[in-house]
């Protein structure tokens, strides 16, 4: 073989990795680097690459199961009800959707819609297809964001992803979407920020009742499986949730949508910081999107406003620690419990002032004697509701409420249970006039009549 032969044969053998440089001698060829081929494979690690590689360990697939109950004949129905047990079996049905992990402890963001209505939640890490159970801690099902917890080993730390500001976003700026589309595993799609501020009625998914406007509108492409996936900047914040998208049939192409970060501050600050706290009464609401964590209002009244909280509080630690954002200072509350007094450092104008906070078991206060003394009915949770049991002769309710009726709304809330019904009436003052949405079931005959009506009840 010549020279010329040599050359050819290793030239094309490693074309792209090395260049010929001389031919020395009888077939000795000497390799040497293309000068800038290391420094071209750090371009290719752009912005959009360090973004993915970033919040990609934040990923999960979250994967769901739900048992439906096949019904059998009556006879076998019988023997189930009777008996307690029966051929009847459970049919399992399987969904995939996304998530995002927001905090080093396992919280996960994602949509109501993927997780509501499941008997099993687990999530599996896009990076390592490592699979952990879940469990359900926060809904807002009107913003459709659902906040999980990961079931991990004690003292497990997951890879969380940073919130962008709520103010940060440029429109036509490169945005990210990463999720499980089709059940796939981790997927990574790339666009860019098409809209601030869309409304999007027909990409509501099918059973939602979604009042959500002001979605981000992006070209990046969302699909089946994508929901709940994060939607994220170049600098690897999240600057939204994906939910939806226009649909096919519509003639759109390329238009999907995500929950700002403004409505998962506001989501978070409504489950994580409201007036109760996993059935603990706090009585403030803090300020969504707000670092550090700030009071926005205090209800009279309440185990806040007598550990002196004020709306405008700065809170800087919470038992000697940094308070941290929502889900941190939602941890150190739920820790503490009603047992114990919450050391807390706010700043107020300018000065320090350290409190002591003790949260109250809502239950324990917010009960039928309470609702008793604001509207003077006793009140128990029934199958159809809140019934009514008895009104008091000389109260307020006497002539409008009766023994045997239903509260189902008031003030155009629906309340489901006691503590429903008195955290509504809470803070509002003696004299107030509140309207309640009731129904009552009349027998005629055979049949049950079922009467609805709206009464209006002076508070005392």
């Amino acid at each position: 073989m010549n020279g010329m032969q040599q050359v050819m044969r290793f030239g094309l053998a490693g074309l792209g990795c090395w260049m010929m440089a001389t031919v020395l001698g009888q077939g000795t060829v000497e390799e040497t680097a293309v000068p800038g081929l290391a420094e071209a494979s750090e371009v290719r690690r752009d912005a959009t690459v360090l973004a993915v590689e970033k919040v990609m360990p934040a990923v999960v697939n979250i994967a769901t199961r739900t048992r439906v109950r096949r019904g059998g004949d009556a006879m076998q129905e019988w023997i189930q009800e009777y008996y307690g047990y029966g051929r009847r079996r459970a049919k399992e049905e399987y969904s995939r959707g996304s998530g995002v992990v927001v905090d080093e402890e396992g919280y996960v963001l994602t949509n109501v819609h993927v997780v509501s209505d499941v008997d099993d939640i687990f999530v599996q890490f896009a990076d390592t297809q490592e699979s952990l159970p879940a469990e359900r801690v926060a809904l807002s099902e009107g913003r459709d964001i659902a906040l999980l917890k990961i079931r991990g080993p004690a003292g497990r730390r997951f890879r969380s992803v940073r919130f962008a500001r709520e103010d940060d976003l440029l429109l036509g700026e490169t945005v990210i979407a990463l999720g499980n589309p089709f059940g796939l595993g981790g997927s990574v799609s790339r666009g860019i920020l098409s809209s601030k501020s869309r409304r999007a009625a027909e990409s509501v998914p099918e059973g939602a009742s979604l009042q959500i406007a002001d979605w981000l509108q992006t070209d990046a492409a969302i699909n089946p499986g994508n929901s709940g996936g994060p939607l994220v900047n170049l600098r690897g914040e999240l600057i939204g949730l994906n939910v939806a998208i226009l649909p096919p049939r519509t003639g759109a192409q390329g238009i999907g949508f995500a929950v700002p970060i403004r409505q998962i501050n506001e989501a978070l600050a409504e489950t994580l910081s409201g007036d109760s706290i996993e059935g603990l009464w706090f009585g403030a609401r803090l300020q969504p999107g707000q670092r550090p964590l700030t009071v926005r209002s205090v209800q009279v009244g309440s185990p806040a406003e007598k550990a002196g909280l004020q709306a405008g509080d700065v809170l800087m630690e919470v038992d000697g620690r940094p308070a941290g954002n929502l889900i941190e200072f939602n941890r150190s509350l739920v820790t503490a419990g009603s047992r114990k007094d919450v050391r807390m450092l706010v700043r107020r104008k300018g000065e320090s002032k350290s409190l002591n906070l003790r949260l109250v078991d809502e239950r324990r206060f917010f009960d039928a004697g309470w609702v008793r003394r604001r509207l003077g009915v006793l009140v128990e949770l029934g199958e159809p509701g809140l019934v009514v049991t008895a009104v008091d002769a000389d109260g307020p309710a006497a002539g409008r409420l009766g023994p045997g009726m239903v509260i189902q709304v008031v003030e155009g809330q629906p309340v489901g249970d006691v503590v429903g019904l008195a955290k509504v009436l809470n803070g509002r003052p003696a004299g107030e006039r509140v309207e309640l949405a009731v129904s009552v079931y009349r027998r005629m005959g055979p049949f049950l009549r079922r009467e609805e009506g709206v009464v209006r009840v002076e508070l005392r």
